[in-house]
């Protein structure tokens, strides 16, 4: 069987002016979390621990790595890095408590082993998709650059992730940024089952650093003095000229990806070979050798950590199991956000759509003074819709970042400066490019208060709709995507002045927040809207016209369909019901206008199947039915994609079937 696995040479230490106290620290620090490994794998086929991911013979990338960097500094470890968590001094009853999904761990129960982050120990732990983290390092830099903290950031990956479209966006930003982030590449020989000769064609993966005009190193990870001196030489050179290094530890996974899929596919001599190479005992007999360590010591240190492992596991294990609250569960979804409103002064002015978006932005810049924007073109250009014209100028290419094309890696790197207190408003250029980052969006921002009580403190800006003859690439209005996933908030606003309030808010918001925003309407929709900075509140919908007849229920480019129909047809009288926000949803407004009407039709741009009106409809059925007149009616645009020409597009939209559909509502 042929593997890319390099064949282990004996361990040769040079002490390199490292002191005894150094060389027993770095010694005791591998051997804490070889020993609770080995209590770990008992546990496990006792079935007190339901699953595990061993880092045995790997412990000296994690401990060196560790110690190389300030306890100020953050580190992005994978799921065989326990020895990040024990060297920065987490209370090992808090791990055994983590694992065992119980209270006292980092989770409350909802994400296993080392699925977790802690600000207190500055540790942002994995998803399982593994490539996002390396863009959140990139975030957590560019916020140390922006703050002149002079930190580093260290994040880990497995060799298997640098296959990854992440991997390359995240090397690519952070070098074209100049961001002080190691990618520490674990190279230890499989994903999984898969070698790495079937992952990757180049004879070492620190080669691809040249791609990225990056410098690189490869390190023996299987030697802690190497490990620990070469990366603290590293990172103090980082700190005084910030950039990236991408650093390959050659070293060798001696269990299986998980303990339930063994070694098999592993030929024995391999693991024989690197047997011997073993991290620990190597060392060890090292220090020994050296007079560093004697016996004594040894039975010493053992004990210590056997003791504190044994006092720890009976914490955890006399700590009650979770008992299950809903509110709770419901309640952490979100952080809780004190909405505070600014009141719209008296001057007005009318503008478009597009000039009430630009100056709340603007207000906003300045309101947060360290309020980031990305995305593509938004700097000199001024963004693809020159709603961030003129911004450079007032705020500087520091605040007002272009950014390579590559939406999963910026908006990790929003995710990233939100971990680091910085605000962050990511423009996609146009609302159809967020599928090439739509794993973050749904997987990292949205569940990260959830699993660990972090904030996503991100707006995603999302140029959307039909009606301006684009196609299927520039105009879908995909808000069902994201009002389906809980831990995002959805805006959608159908008016200039509740686009400048609704964004205020949004960037107020410390949770995630999808804001839409319909090209159609850009230019075409004016309004007297307040000059000043304002908010407006979400979870509000707005009733613009009132009637008995039947109530109207839709947003965005649907508001400006319906009113065009109503004045059509003046003696129709209706509640029009502009819901402004989806998620949250106005859910009393409408059904106290469903019970005085009797009657509900929703109007949505988007195509019919799996969309908000569905959910809407639903709720007034199950929650309105004796109070209705009529089956809810939906109207929605077609099943396909959305075409390009005119004539197809307006057959396409849903806009052209309401008159009819209301009608037939009125006439049941």
């Amino acid at each position: 069987m042929s593997t890319q696995v390099t064949t282990p040479t004996e361990i040769q230490y040079n002490k390199a002016n490292l002191d005894s106290t150094e060389l027993l620290e770095l010694y005791k620090n591998m051997l804490k979390p070889r020993m609770i490994e080995e209590k770990m794998l008992i546990l496990l086929r006792q079935g007190k621990v339901s699953k595990w991911f061993s880092g045995i013979g790997q412990e000296a990338i994690s401990v060196g790595v560790t110690m190389s960097l300030k306890k100020e500094e953050y580190i992005l470890p994978m799921h065989r890095n326990l020895g990040v968590f024990t060297t920065r001094d987490i209370p090992l009853y808090r791990l055994f408590s983590q694992w065992q999904g119980k209270a006292n761990g980092f989770t409350k129960g909802r994400d296993r082993s080392f699925h977790f982050g802690t600000q207190e120990f500055k540790i942002v732990g994995m998803i399982s998709h593994l490539g996002p983290q390396l863009g959140v390092a990139d975030g957590i830099a560019l916020a140390s650059n922006l703050q002149n903290k002079k930190q580093v950031t260290a994040v880990f990956t497995g060799e298997g992730g640098t296959s990854e479209g992440d991997f390359h966006e995240a090397l690519n930003v952070a070098s074209v940024w100049n961001l002080p982030v190691m990618f520490c590449v674990e190279n230890n020989g499989y994903g999984l089952s898969t070698p790495t000769s079937e992952q990757y064609n180049c004879k070492d993966i620190a080669d691809r650093a040249l791609g990225y005009g990056m410098e690189s190193h490869i390190i023996d990870g299987n030697n802690i003095i190497e490990v620990y001196t070469k990366v603290r030489d590293i990172a103090e050179s980082l700190r005084k000229d910030p950039r990236p290094v991408l650093l390959e530890f050659k070293t060798f996974r001696m269990r299986g990806h998980e303990e339930a899929s063994g070694t098999k596919y592993v030929p024995q001599d391999l693991l024989d070979a690197w047997a011997k190479k073993d991290p620990l005992e190597n060392f060890q007999a090292f220090l020994k050798d050296e007079g560093v360590l004697t016996e004594t010591q040894e039975v010493a240190f053992r004990s210590e950590i056997l003791k504190e492992i044994n006092e720890h596991l009976q914490i955890a294990n006399e700590e009650k199991a979770i008992t299950p609250s809903e509110s709770e569960e419901l309640n952490d979804v979100y952080k809780p956000f004190d909405y505070k409103e600014v009141t719209k002064n008296k001057e007005t002015k009318e503008v478009r759509f597009i000039d009430a978006l630009s100056d709340g932005l603007k207000q906003s810049m300045e309101r947060h003074e360290d309020l980031v924007i990305m995305g593509q073109d938004i700097a000199e250009y001024g963004g693809a819709f020159k709603i961030t014209d003129g911004f450079v100028e007032q705020f500087g290419k520091d605040r007002v970042r272009n950014t390579p094309i590559c939406e999963s890696a910026i908006v990790e790197a929003a995710m990233g400066l939100s971990i680091s207190g910085i605000k962050s408003v990511v423009e996609m250029q146009f609302a159809d490019f967020v599928t090439s980052g739509f794993n973050p969006v749904v997987n990292y921002l949205a569940k990260s208060h959830y699993r660990w009580n972090q904030e996503a403190d991100v707006v995603v800006r999302m140029p959307c709709g039909g009606g301006v003859a684009a196609g299927p690439f520039h105009s879908q209005t995909n808000e069902a995507w994201f009002t389906k996933t809980p831990g995002l908030k959805v805006v959608y606003p159908a008016f200039p002045a509740d686009a400048k309030g609704l964004l205020a808010t949004a960037i107020n918001d410390p949770n995630p927040v999808l804001f839409f925003e319909h090209k159609a309407l850009y230019r075409s929709i004016r309004q007297e809207v307040p000059t000043d900075y304002f908010t407006l509140p979400f979870g509000k919908a707005s009733l613009l016209k009132e009637g008995n007849q039947v109530t109207i229920i839709t947003y965005g480019a649907g508001v400006h369909w319906a009113l065009e129909i109503l004045e059509k047809n003046p003696e129709i009288q209706a509640d029009l019901l502009d819901l402004r926000t989806l998620q949250p949803l106005d859910i009393e407004a409408i059904y106290a206008s469903v019970k005085k009407t009797s009657r509900a039709i929703i109007l949505q741009e988007d195509s019919l199947f799996g969309g908000i009106a569905s959910d809407i409809s639903s709720m007034i059925m199950e929650n309105c039915f004796e109070a209705l007149d009529a089956p809810v009616k939906r109207v929605a645009s077609m099943e396909t994609p959305i075409p390009f020409i005119n004539q197809l597009e307006e057959q396409y939209l849903a806009k052209g079937k309401f008159e009819s559909a209301l009608k037939e509502l009125l006439a049941y």
